[in-house]
């Protein structure tokens, strides 16, 4: 079905705004747990990073600029709608919208075509912008997540598949031992996701998944929840404090996302967010009303 051109360049300019704002602002829970985490951070360097820290977010405010020169792959989660009229259009929309953010934010051009090795130049390139589909049923509505995945925060990344009787505790070494070996090139404190499932490339995009998830929140499950404590514990005691100064904590939370596995392997993912977690969340009607609920209050 051919695409409508007016939709596409209506939705393009509100997602576009909605991006050049989601990469100078952190989201409102990120915020306030880096202010909690700078009041319990009181002694060695932790102080002054966290002074840098409140100062390149007033800055990236008044000068209307990225709060972080690396801005990024981006990477959206669609929810879409069954009934959202512009479903054809979505697409083409958000590529569109990544065009002009990179101008007009300005975001870095991070696009590298593999084996060719050249640079895109407009953060456009082979299956970039990453848009991860999922179809909600009577729904009219477009629930968009955006994510701009930088490279200091994917070097920790990673999903292998354990064998059964490794159980937990062998998910549990392999984010110790992926944290305390790149966690540092991820600008800590990191938000920490874990995925698990059966296969490895479920239990990755379960891991990035788990980046969405608000700061402070817990799994359902009263287990995974618990794990998520226990590792989060975990992690802080390893003591990499802000910018990896050293300090009391090293991470603002761990979120843990699962799905059934085979009973033959347990496969575990990570993605680590760094302190610049610049996830943004939107809702779009049919009629370009919005709301943008991880940042309340602004208006696009």
């Amino acid at each position: 079905m051919p695409q409508d051109k007016d939709t596409v360049e209506k939705l393009s300019e509100l997602i576009s705004a909605f991006i050049c704002y989601a990469a100078g602002h952190l989201p409102d829970d990120v915020r306030q747990r880096l202010d909690e985490m700078s009041k319990i951070e009181t002694e060695g360097f932790a102080p002054q990073i966290y002074d840098c820290m409140r100062k390149n977010m007033e800055m990236a405010d008044i000068l209307a600029r990225p709060s972080c020169q690396d801005t990024g792959l981006p990477q959206f989660f669609a929810r879409v709608g069954t009934k959202y009229p512009y479903l054809d259009e979505v697409e083409a929309s958000l590529i569109e919208a990544v065009k002009k953010a990179t101008i007009r934010a300005p975001l870095r051009p991070n696009a590298v075509e593999v084996f060719e090795e050249y640079n895109t130049g407009n953060n456009i390139g082979s299956h970039i912008p990453w848009i991860d589909w999922e179809l909600v049923p009577d729904s009219d509505e477009l629930e968009l997540y955006f994510y701009m995945a930088g490279g200091g925060c994917s070097l920790p990344g990673m999903a292998k598949v354990l064998m059964p009787l490794e159980g937990y505790e062998g998910i549990a070494k392999a984010v110790f031992d992926q944290m305390t070996t790149y966690g540092v090139n991820a600008c800590p404190p990191c938000l920490v996701g874990i995925g698990i499932a059966g296969s490895a490339e479920v239990a990755a995009k379960l891991s990035k998944k788990a980046l969405l998830r608000p700061v402070g929140s817990s799994n359902p499950n009263p287990k995974a929840a618990q794990m998520e404590k226990l590792i989060e514990d975990g992690l802080n005691s390893v003591g990499l404090g802000p910018g990896g100064f050293g300090g009391k904590l090293s991470c603002m939370g761990v979120n843990i996302e699962q799905a059934s596995r085979h009973p033959a392997t347990l496969a575990m993912g990570l993605s680590t967010a760094c302190w610049a977690h610049r996830r943004a969340g939107i809702r779009i009607k049919p009629d370009y009303g919005y709301d943008f609920f991880t940042h309340k209050g602004v208006t696009l």
